[in-house]
């Protein structure tokens, strides 16, 4: 059996949470780990005792970069990355989500020729006011092989012009994650007794950090508003020091420490936080990763957003976008947790990540690229004659492989059923419409 060095490049708290299965399975099948960490959450809770409560190895190595402004911070990343590649060497870079350390790992890593895994590749929001849209998109730029959670990821891809070849719908480790840390958490976790708490059935976990609504006075005021009239629950609200200071500069942070039915607290442990969830008969938040946490535990969400680069989870029926409107948030609010029927309808949508195998299908692939000794990055020894795009319907009962054996092609995009359809191998693309690259005799393929 052979022995692969796999590089792992964490910077924040969801990549390690995310990548803690992925980690698992590295160590299970019996590679060696090479793990990096950026240092961006610098304090001792999001670094040492973090890694230790995940039941985690120690990072070999921590760059220890704090904060900063995204250009410095990228920068000294990018530096310290650099330096550990080039000593360690290792087969592939893995990188998970859209920080600046998956930003920083995965342009260091290709420009030394280290092929890139991106996990959790192909999300899209298309709000490019978001610094984590620019950080994805980058770093798919980047990839080698792309680890999507689901066909829509895919097809994001696909549309963007990347080879179908290199994508691999895995489903989102998030599933994996959530599965392996609440067994963690529960055995040691007391939040719900140490919140004290007059009801522990009947809780909304509250979430807000995103600066397009906590830095917009009109915006956080309306949503601070619609909580202040939730008044038949117990919301509580796990507080971001940044956020913390802002709604203390809009004298809104009072109002919510006088309301009776509001629990505001310090920022609460992630296997804590976990269980908090898991109890929740409703999340609110802005954040990406809880509306992933959320379908998978069979929590209703509300998304205090107006856009989503998780869009499957409100496809799925499990999550509600209601942007910062304070009646939207009520009404909707309303709606879920009156309507029973509908409460249930959101609470068992199917989850659109997966089984929970994604660690498990990464390693295949990685595995099954090095044993083809397709696991490098080398310059082209064949000569390109012709690259032409063509589109065509297909009458003949044919999958996709059959399709580009035949015809020496590259099957990019597939429309069939009046929807778009990622085109995997074993596609029967009888009565399609297909976008694909007619290829000379003498080309690559991808």
């Amino acid at each position: 059996m052979f022995i692969l060095k796999i590089g792992v490049v964490l910077g924040t708290r969801p990549e390690i949470i995310k990548m803690a299965p992925v980690i698992d399975e590295i160590q299970k099948r019996g590679h060696e780990l090479l793990l990096i960490h950026t240092g961006q959450h610098y304090d001792k809770e999001m670094s040492e005792n973090f890694f230790i409560d995940l039941e985690l190895p120690k990072p070999n190595y921590n760059i220890h970069v704090g904060s900063g402004s995204h250009g410095k911070q990228t920068g000294l990343m990018m530096e310290g990355i650099e330096k550990v590649l080039i000593d360690e060497k290792p087969d592939i870079v893995l990188v998970q989500g859209d920080t600046n350390a998956v930003l920083a790992g995965a342009l260091v890593a290709q420009k030394l020729h280290i092929p890139v895994g991106h996990v959790e590749a192909g999300l899209r929001s298309y709000d490019v006011s978001m610094p984590e849209e620019i950080n994805r998109k980058a770093a798919d730029d980047c990839s080698y092989f792309y680890f999507v959670p689901t066909e829509q990821s895919a097809i994001n891809l696909v549309l963007e012009g990347y080879s179908p070849k290199d994508i691999y719908i895995t489903g989102n480790s998030v599933v994996d994650t959530c599965y392996r840390n609440l067994k963690i958490a529960e055995k040691t976790s007391t939040i719900l007794d140490d919140l004290d708490l007059n009801d522990k059935d009947n809780i909304i976990t509250l979430t807000i950090h995103r600066a397009e609504n906590v830095d917009d006075k009109e915006r956080v005021t309306s949503i601070i508003q619609a909580l202040l009239e939730l008044k038949d629950f117990n919301i509580v609200f796990p507080i971001h020091p940044r956020t913390k200071k802002t709604l203390e500069k809009f004298g809104l942070y009072e109002k919510l420490e006088e309301a009776e039915h509001i629990k505001v607290t310090k920022p609460i442990g992630y296997l804590d936080f976990l269980v908090l969830i898991s109890k929740s008969i409703i999340i609110l938040t802005d954040s990406g990763g809880l509306q992933e946490e959320a379908i998978t535990l069979n929590v209703p969400a509300l998304t205090l957003r107006y856009n989503t680069e998780r869009p499957e989870t409100v496809t799925a029926g499990g999550n509600i976008l209601v942007g910062a409107d304070k009646e939207t948030i009520l009404v909707t609010a309303d709606k879920i947790l009156n309507n029973k029927e509908f409460y249930n309808k959101m609470k068992n949508a199917k989850n659109p990540y997966g089984d929970g195998s994604a660690a498990s299908q990464m390693l295949d692939v990685i595995e099954k690229a090095y044993d083809n000794d397709d696991l490098k990055i080398e310059s082209p020894h064949r000569i390109m004659t012709t690259f032409d795009v063509e589109m065509r319907h297909v009458d003949e009962n044919i999958t996709v492989e059959e399709f580009e054996d035949i015809h020496n092609t590259l099957v990019r995009v597939v429309y069939k059923n009046d929807s778009m359809v990622f085109p995997s191998p074993d596609l029967n693309i009888k009565d399609s419409i297909i976008l694909f690259n007619q290829y000379g005799l003498d080309e690559m393929l991808y």
